[in-house]
């Protein structure tokens, strides 16, 4: 079962309902003859006029989705400025869906057939999206604003749907039934492995999050931790977090930009930071990360990455993740990273997994979380539009990872001197 959508109430399909104006029926009629392409799936869409099925569950794609339209004003909003607008038209409670992550598999696997969405009138509103992206360039300033735009909404508000690590990123499920907290315990566990991390280890993680890994690798691994953010809400926490826990002397918690930091660590990790790296940065990102490390080192890199043959289409569009949750957010592909890290640094890749699935399960885990704890959000300030965006938000994500239209890999990178030895499936 999938909870209910934050403000999905039923459409009045009686006779005395509004028919739809004869502009919306134009724009309207763009859209069915997009989704009358479908191939895998059953789209069933209900508004004043009726109900109006699109393509068809088998078998093999037994995905099935009911999308209600409340206010007209939803076709407008997808004709005029495509898949932004559908999250747009979510946010303003224009239409609801019964299973909201479904839907967005199905765009996922039809998403050549409805590509012509974001063509049309759309296409006249990228050029805008694009600039307004790259006011938002990831220069220390810049980054220091973007970061404040996600990561500062509060502590409390990510307390919602996170676990008690705080871990905000995915975790790995060592059973199919294992709870979230389980989860980010072990994919922490994980990464310290992999990372041989010991007592003589002097680590340094970029994106301290709020201190979770930081506090697991200096109890659990007892070595040294100096992590840096520069979010103040997570810088603040973290510092708290380090203190109750008796750490001082073994955790160093620095706010301070990764292009800033200086020094010599045995060991590094950074747990989906890169994302708000941004494209223009990646080199001096890899090359500050290896500069940052002994002859003998390693890093562990846990990235969300976008796939290899979709790299050049994403880099030329803005979608609503982007838009609107990650001021200046970018991903790699593997083969972009791979790239710098063979022109620009000294780093190897050693090893590569990928933990996509994990990703799905984690934020089905966030979701059901966070719309249990819809009143609490409410509570502490944030309005219904706001509450309806983060709900879309953790949707468009789980469906995306469910299809592998985006993925999430650790790659160990060793640094020429380091003399590892080869990975065990019995130590991952």
């Amino acid at each position: 079962m999938h909870p209910e959508s934050v403000m999905s109430s039923p459409l009045d399909l009686s006779a005395n309902a509004t028919r739809l104006p004869w502009r919306e029926r134009g724009l309207r009629s763009a859209v069915f003859k997009r989704l009358a392409r479908l191939e895998h799936g059953c789209v069933t869409v209900a508004d004043a006029d009726g109900v109006h099925e699109f393509g068809r569950a088998s078998a093999d794609y037994p995905l099935r989705a009911t999308v209600t339209i409340h206010d007209p004003d939803a076709y407008r909003l997808l004709a005029l400025r495509g898949s932004i607008g559908v999250g747009e038209g979510y946010m303003a409670g224009a239409w609801s869906c019964d299973d909201l992550p479904t839907l967005v598999r199905i765009f996922v696997l039809n998403q050549d057939a409805l590509r012509g969405l974001e063509h049309g009138l759309t296409r006249l509103m990228m050029p805008l999206f694009r600039l307004l992206n790259r006011g938002r360039d990831n220069t220390r300033r810049g980054s220091r604003a973007n970061i404040a735009a996600h990561y500062d909404l509060g502590n409390e508000f990510y307390r919602l749907f996170l676990d008690e690590t705080l871990m905000y990123s995915a975790a790995v499920f060592p059973t199919p039934d294992a709870g979230l907290r389980e989860a980010s315990v072990a994919k922490m566990d994980r990464i310290c492995r992999k990372l041989e991390l010991n007592p003589n280890d002097h680590l340094l993680e970029i994106g301290s999050g709020w201190g979770g890994f930081a506090l697991h690798a200096a109890q659990r691994y007892g070595c040294r931790v100096t992590t840096t953010t520069i979010s103040q809400e997570q810088y603040r926490l973290t510092r708290e977090r380090v203190r109750k826990a008796g750490l001082e002397d073994r955790v160093t918690v620095l706010c301070r930009d990764y292009r800033d930091l200086r020094g010599a660590f045995d060991k590094l990790v950074s747990i989906e930071m890169i994302e708000a790296v941004g494209e223009r940065h990646l080199k001096t990102y890899f090359r500050a990360c290896a500069q940052l490390l002994k002859p003998h080192g390693m890093m562990l890199l846990q990235a969300i990455t976008v796939a290899d043959q979709k790299y050049e289409q994403y880099r030329n569009e803005v979608d609503f993740i982007r838009h609107y949750i990650f001021p200046g957010g970018f991903l790699p592909s593997l083969t972009a990273m791979a790239e710098i890290l063979a022109r620009a640094t000294d780093l190897r890749i050693f090893h590569l997994e990928d933990i996509g699935a994990h990703y799905a399960t984690t934020l089905r885990h966030w979701r059901e979380r966070f719309l249990a704890n819809v009143d609490r959000a409410r509570a502490l300030g944030f309005p219904d539009s706001f509450i309806r965006m983060w709900e879309y938000y953790l949707c468009y994500c789980e469906g995306g990872f469910r299809e592998r239209a985006i993925g999430t890999v650790q790659l160990l990178l060793t640094k020429p001197l380091c003399r590892r030895e080869p990975l065990t499936p019995a130590l991952i």
